[in-house]
């Protein structure tokens, strides 16, 4: 039976009532031998090594007017209307059923799927808020936390190397490994748990790196303030930011094939919205903190505001993703049998990767050449804008008073540096706020109408718990208020794709009014305005991935029970699992990492070219890197032009099938 909305008791009873007598009329028709047919047919599934319980649902799935026989085997346990469809998987407070009342129609599946509530894609992405404050936190402070202990300024860019080469490296690595867990535990928590501890444990050695190194070595002999000591401290605070770097994309890249694995693909953009707005929310709250003197109020975690900060980013982290893991069940990967064998080693990795990226999927190719030189635009206004606005506050002051002291300019650039965060915390707030709007006027693309059994009422794909189709039982409340919202925000036209296009030239056209900013307050306008491109850059390219990584997987677990052996099962293996979530999103990072290399290299050359010595006015070498940002802007927008709707994808891949 094809799956039914759960839309009132009154409706599923005369379903319930009319496939009973379906299913008699039909098993009094059927031939003697059927029974012993089923025997058959489920011995042979456990000897090929399939578990007979996963492919039940299929396997007696009819649908109208088919006339296929549902009788029941038995070798397998009674089976209830509520088993159909249903996929095992590892209990939690929520699970893959949980539905919020609401169905979407899976196009490839030929299914309705259920639709997730609001508070379950909350508890799926609450993570993401510890994981973006432990990140912000190391970005906000990490450098002046260096310098403090010695590190030069052309050391200090070998160190920050890290994030992009931890990128490239452990995302797409970690995403392969996560693909083929087959784990109790399931197959993104071990690596999102451990990711989170080496995280916490590096956070808090880093911040208490000066302490740790001089009481150990104060056990030898050797003095506090010797260079011993102080080189040693240099060494271990640079280990630990590899650490930290490499640990934190281990829990990204859990996370991010967490929400495609658990979130149904019709929902996939509503789910990534979510994860980008407590993101927001979380760059809001770290920026609020860095404004209190924190030593002073939570003296108990540390004397400094960067130990403080640790500890608040350790707490978070593991709070938020203890949330995740006890709420949100995932599917259980031992009943997805044993992965076929593949040689382990870095050679055998990177040749394997070299694989993947050459079989992904047109639309996902498109998306990761949009990404990198998306974020050859993007790597210097995130990493140079506090400076940027910085120079804007100083010029005038080192114009009027041309010889000054090297301690009048460390305080005028600190006055500078902290105009630079009120920018920042305001771009954060633009963030959040455009990050829950922004879905409000999509339109729905990426649905098709299902086979018309009863009447639907359409509602917004992404709108923040919504869903594509309400049942017709469905309360009127529920969907009058959305409907008058969505009638009225809603722009024709306007799908993910097409917004995300826009918001590359808008982007590029800000960067370009920095030959017109002048003054911080117009300087700080122009970095909050940034925050509009930046949340549908931290959205669409991630639901458009998932929502198509999602319809592949579901498209494949339904031809999995159709499959008449398990040999071709086999052939295939290479091919499915490296088109499954963990690996598309390693991938999808590679695009995102490996272009900040090339953008940190062309940023060094300007600014050889450009700068001028510290405390001296007219600098303006980090406007021009931001420029050259907003070129790459430029090429990614028309890069957008061929990535496909996500009701195009699916269509293309229907047609492709049949």
């Amino acid at each position: 039976m094809a799956h039914r909305s759960p839309t009132s008791d009154t409706e599923t009873k005369r379903s319930d009532t009319h496939s009973d007598t379906r299913t008699s009329s039909q098993t009094d028709a059927t031939p003697k031998g059927s029974s012993d047919s089923a025997i058959q047919h489920t011995t042979n599934k456990v000897k090929s090594g399939r578990d007979p319980r996963l492919e039940r649902a299929s396997s007696h799935e009819i649908r109208e007017g088919d006339g296929v026989n549902d009788e029941q085997s038995p070798l397998l346990p009674a089976r209830t209307s509520d088993d159909v469809g249903a996929v095992p998987h590892l209990q939690g407070v929520m699970s893959p059923g949980s539905s919020s009342g609401e169905d979407g129609w899976n196009v490839d599946t030929g299914k309705r799927e259920a639709s997730k509530s609001s508070w379950y894609l909350l508890f799926l992405t609450i993570s993401f808020a510890g994981l973006q404050i432990a990140w912000s936190v190391e970005l906000s402070n990490g450098s002046p936390y260096l310098l403090s202990l010695g590190i030069s300024k052309s050391l200090l860019a070998l160190v920050w190397i890290a994030g992009p080469l931890s990128g490239a490296l452990v995302q797409p690595y970690v995403g392969a490994k996560s693909d083929r867990c087959r784990s109790r535990f399931g197959k993104r928590r071990p690596f999102m748990i451990g990711g989170a501890a080496a995280t916490i444990v590096s956070l808090m050695i880093l911040a208490w790196t000066r302490e740790l190194v001089a009481g150990f070595l104060s056990i030898f002999g050797v003095a506090r303030d010797s260079v011993g000591t102080k080189n040693t401290a240099i060494i271990v605070a640079i280990i630990m930011v590899y650490v930290l770097d490499f640990s934190i994309n281990v829990i990204q890249a859990g996370m991010r094939a967490f929400v495609v694995d658990n979130a149904p693909s019709h929902q996939q953009d509503s789910a990534n919205a979510w994860a980008s707005r407590v993101s927001a929310m979380a760059n809001i709250i770290g920026y609020l903190f860095g404004y209190a003197n924190l030593p002073k109020y939570l003296w108990f975690f540390g004397y400094t505001q960067f130990q403080v900060l640790c500890a608040i980013a350790s707490i978070t982290l593991g709070t938020t993703l203890t949330i995740t893991c006890i709420s949100i069940s995932e599917r259980d990967p031992r009943l997805e049998g044993t992965p076929s064998h593949q040689d382990s080693g870095v050679f055998a990795f990177f040749k394997s990767l070299y694989r993947s990226i050459h079989r992904l999927p047109r639309q996902i190719k498109a998306i990761c050449v949009v990404q990198f030189a998306a974020w050859i635009g993007w790597f210097p206004f995130l990493f140079y804008i506090t400076t940027y606005v910085g120079e804007i506050y100083t010029d005038p002051i080192f114009r009027a008073n041309p010889n000054m002291t090297e301690k009048e300019i460390d305080r005028v650039w600190e006055q500078g540096t902290r105009v630079g965060t009120f920018a920042l915390l305001i771009f954060a707030i633009v963030t959040f706020v455009s990050s829950v709007t922004l879905p409000w006027f999509m339109t729905s693309e990426s649905t098709s109408t299902p086979p018309l059994r009863t009447p639907m009422t359409p509602t917004s794909a992404s709108t923040p718990g919504g869903s594509y189709f309400l049942g017709p039982q469905a309360h009127p409340a529920r969907r009058f208020w959305p409907s008058i919202r969505e009638n009225a925000l809603q722009i024709p036209g306007l799908t993910l794709k097409r917004a995300w296009l826009i918001s590359h030239f808008v982007y590029a056209g800000l960067l370009a009014m920095t030959f017109f900013a002048h003054t911080t307050f117009t300087a700080t306008l122009l970095v909050g305005a940034v925050g509009l491109p930046w949340a549908m850059t931290m959205w669409a390219p991630f639901a458009l991935i998932a929502a198509e990584v999602s319809r592949r997987e579901n498209l494949r677990r339904n031809s999995d029970s159709r499959r008449p052996s398990s040999s071709r099962r086999d052939a295939d293996g290479d091919e499915e699992e490296e088109q499954q979530a963990g690996t598309v999103l390693g991938i999808h990072n590679v695009a995102v990492a490996a272009p900040q290399v090339i953008a940190t290299l062309v940023s060094s050359l300007i600014f050889k070219a450009l700068q001028k010595p510290r405390g001296t006015a007219g600098d303006d070498s980090v406007a021009w890197v931001l420029r050259f940002g907003g070129l790459a802007a430029i090429l990614a927008g028309w890069l957008t032009r061929w990535v496909r709707e996500e009701r195009d994808a699916g269509l293309k891949e229907v047609k492709a099938k049949f």
